[in-house]
C-alpha cells in the first residue's frame, strides 16, 4: 500500500521560482489515495470529543463532509464573501498579497458548541486563525483544526498557538 505522501503531486516552481506547490487533486483524483486521506485525517482527529464539522470553501468541503458524515456529526460551510443565503456574519484577514472575507450563517453554530475545522491545507494560518475567530464570535469552542497537510516552514501552526492542530502530512519546506 502507497503511503499518502505519495498521491501528493509536487510541483516545483510553482506559482513562482523556489516554491514546490502541493497539489491536492492528485489525491482527490485516485479512490485509493482519498480514502487514505479521509481515513487517516479522521484517525488523527480519533480522540476529540466534537459537536459540528466546520469546513471552508472549497477543500475543506470536500475533507470535511465525508468525516462529518462518518461520524453522524452536522457539517457547516465557511465561505467568501457573498455565496450564502441567509443571514451571515464575516471577518475580514490578510492574505499574502492582498485582503479577504469569509462568513458563515449567523444560526450556524450555537454557543458552547465544540468544533472541528477541517481543511486541506495550512500554510501561513491566515485562513484558519480567521476561522476560529468567526467560529469564536457566535460562541462556539474550537477543539482541533486537522488538515491534510502542513507547510510547516511558513509557520502557520505558530499563527493559531494554543489551538490542537493535526495534519496528516508535514512538509517542511514552503
Amino acid at each position: 500500500m502507497k503511503k499518502l505522501e505519495e498521491y501528493v503531486r509536487s510541483i516545483p516552481d510553482f506559482p513562482e521560482e523556489g516554491i514546490i506547490f502541493r497539489d491536492v487533486t492528485s489525491v482527490l483524483q485516485d479512490a485509493e489515495g482519498l480514502h487514505l486521506a479521509i481515513s487517516t485525517m479522521q484517525e488523527l482527529v480519533s480522540d476529540l470529543d466534537f459537536d459540528v464539522v466546520v469546513g471552508p470553501e472549497s477543500r475543506g468541503f470536500i475533507f470535511g463532509t465525508p468525516i462529518a458524515y462518518n461520524l453522524h456529526k452536522p457539517f457547516v460551510l465557511i465561505r467568501k464573501k457573498g455565496k450564502l443565503p441567509c443571514e451571515t456574519v464575516s471577518i475580514d484577514y490578510d492574505l499574502e498579497y492582498g485582503k479577504a472575507t469569509i462568513e458563515m450563517h449567523k444560526d450556524s453554530i450555537k454557543p458552547g458548541q465544540k468544533v472541528l475545522i477541517v481543511d486541506d491545507l495550512i500554510a501561513t494560518g491566515g485562513t484558519t486563525e480567521a476561522m476560529i475567530k468567526l467560529i469564536e464570535s457566535l460562541g462556539g469552542e474550537v477543539v482541533g483544526v486537522v488538515v491534510l497537510m502542513e507547510l510547516a516552514g511558513l509557520k502557520g501552526r505558530e499563527k493559531i498557538a494554543g489551538y490542537r492542530l493535526d495534519a496528516a502530512i508535514v512538509y517542511p519546506g514552503k
